[in-house]
């Protein structure tokens, strides 16, 4: 039992090691295939193919081919992934940068991504959004404790912090109700 408890952690003892390719042609069908499942920054292939190149040239060669093909770009891949973590999960440009820095992409792809995704986007209505949603889920009265989870978690996301106080700030705040002028 111990046997396959180890191997449920550590598939290189069933399967060993990945086959180390020697030839060009199925290196970049490897690396055809990773593209096909998902984009991938310069750096994050480059990773991959050195792990399974024979040669660190031939993963070289590779590479340049997969870049004069267009087949990667760091530039569309940096807008590719600031447009899907702005519109479809909601992150702000802090927690985008990061993850981008992560994954070995420039600065210049970066800086010029976000700017691009800044003007086609309100990141104050998507804070806004955010704490709206967050305020639905709580029951009961909204504690300091509570505004603290939401400050907390758009921090999190990637937001500004002057950005989320301000939202957080109009979205509470009482509303005073208006007074009917007296007649005379």
């Amino acid at each position: 039992m111990l046997a396959l408890h180890c191997c449920t952690f550590y598939p290189s003892l069933v399967f060993g090691a990945a086959r180390k390719l020697d030839n060009e042609q199925d290196l970049y069908d490897y690396a055809l295939r990773i593209l096909m499942r998902r984009a991938h920054s310069v750096h994050e292939m480059k990773k991959k193919l050195l792990r399974r190149a024979d040669s660190d040239l031939l993963a070289q060669v590779v590479l340049a081919r997969l870049k004069e093909g267009g087949k990667l770009d760091d530039a569309r891949y940096a807008k590719q992934f600031t447009r899907t973590r702005t519109e479809v999960r909601k992150q702000g440009k802090y927690r985008i940068a990061r993850d981008l820095r992560a994954r070995g992409v420039p600065d210049r792809h970066i800086n010029e991504a976000i700017a691009e995704a800044a003007e086609s986007t309100d990141e104050a209505a998507i804070v806004r959004q955010r704490i709206e949603r967050e305020l639905r889920s709580f029951r009961g009265e909204i504690s300091d404790k509570k505004f603290a989870s939401i400050y907390r978690s758009l921090l999190a996301a990637g937001f500004p912090a002057d950005v989320i106080r301000r939202e957080l700030k109009s979205l509470t705040r009482e509303e005073v109700p208006e007074v009917e002028p007296a007649d005379e």
